[in-house]
Formats: C-alpha cells, structure tokens, sequence
C-alpha cells in the first residue's frame, strides 16, 4: 500500500508533522489503528478542552480522500459512523464537565475573569438561538472545542443540546468527510493543493458566523436609530 506522500499528495507544510493529517493518517504500517487514531483526535477535539489545537476539519477531509484513493484501509460507510459518533459523544462531554462546572462557578463571586452575568447571558442566547449556535459552532475552529463547554455551564436543556450535537455531527464529522471522498480521486488537483483546500474550508467556515455578527451590528445599529 504505498503512501501518498511522494505520490500525488504532499504534507500541507501549514502544520508541524505531528499535526499534519497526511503524515497522522498516511501510515500503511499502522493499519487500520490510523483510523481509531484520527476518531481518537476527533473526540479530542471535540470534548476536551486541551484539544483545541488539533487538527478537525483537515483531517475530517484528508480521512475521507486516503478512502477514497483506496489509502485508508477502511470503507466508507464505516468511517463515517465512527467519526459521527465520536463528534457527538466529544461534544456530550464537553456539555457534561460544563454542567459539573456550573454549579462551582456560579457559586463563585465576580472577578476581572469571570462574572455570573456572562454566564446568564450565554444561557439566554442558546437558549434562544442554541441549535442554530452549536451547528454553526461545529464549523469553527477552537470554538467547537468550548462552545459544548459553555454551553453546560449555562445549563442549556439537555434534550435540545443532544438533538442539534447529533445535527452538528452529522453534518460537520460526516459532510465533511464526505466531501473529501468525493472529490479526493476524482479531481486530481486536490490531491495536490491539499492546503489551499485547508485554508477554503476554515474560511467558509468563519462566513456563517461573520454573517450572523454583521446581522447583530445592524440590528443594534437600528435599534439604536429608533
């Protein structure tokens, strides 16, 4: 099984080796430990908070292209369901060390880094735009890392929490995978020019949020006028 570094598929060169998807996911002589590898990153990622730095949504595309190019030893279908499953169980953590936290911070007084105020506001705004949030969230990186996080802390309800966490999955864990399986062996050129392909995918990531923070300025701005 030859590797694709030297055919086809270059390391970015954006991330130190240790981070680069290829070199993490590109190792024949692992087998499929490459894959509990990359569902072990993605859990990281997604539900503990020292994981912020890791590399989600390259590696997401990267897993679904070596399927594709027959380089990950592992169909598709399967894949998909384990990296699925472990975005939501990392998010489902995450929610939980927020909740277990909650009560501790609430009970703190106010400080220069912490204000229960913050808190009740992060409550009110999932609360009212929670599944819509954590969906846009899962795009985002280092956010999707403490949204789940903050979320806890303010207690959004569970039951919402777990349905728009297993949306999120979905299509974050899933699409994106997806999306590096389809057009891993059918275009060539992404192959080659995997980090421009890095760098679109965090760029369209950052648009919904830089939408929906252009729509607060303006409604504020209005409000104001009125």
């Amino acid at each position: 099984m030859p590797a694709l570094v030297g055919h086809g598929v270059a390391p970015t060169g954006l991330l130190p080796p240790w981070l680069d998807p290829i070199h993490i996911l590109d190792n024949p002589a692992l087998g499929f430990w490459v894959v509990v590898i990359a569902c072990a990153i993605i859990f990281a990622e997604t539900g503990l908070l020292v994981g912020f730095f890791l590399p989600g949504d390259s590696l997401l595309f990267t897993a679904g292209l070596l399927v594709s190019t027959g380089k990950l030893p592992v169909n598709i279908g399967v894949l998909l369901i384990l990296l699925i499953a472990c975005a939501f169980i990392g998010n489902q953590v995450g929610y939980l060390i927020g909740a277990k936290a909650g009560p501790a911070i609430f009970n703190k007084p106010d400080s220069k880094l912490f204000k229960r105020e913050h808190v009740e506001k992060a409550h009110a705004f999932f609360e009212k735009h929670g599944g819509k949030a954590l969906v846009l969230a899962r795009f985002v990186p280092i956010v999707r890392t403490f949204v789940p996080v903050v979320v806890g802390v303010a207690g959004m309800n569970k039951r919402h929490f777990a349905i728009f966490n297993a949306v999120g999955a979905v299509l974050w864990a899933g699409g994106v995978t997806l999306l590096g399986f389809i057009l891993g062996d059918r275009f060539p050129w992404v192959q080659k020019n995997l980090d421009i392909i890095f760098v679109l995918i965090v760029l369209l990531s950052i648009i919904p949020l830089i939408i929906e923070a252009a729509k607060a300025f303006l409604g504020r701005r209005k409000a104001a006028q009125d």
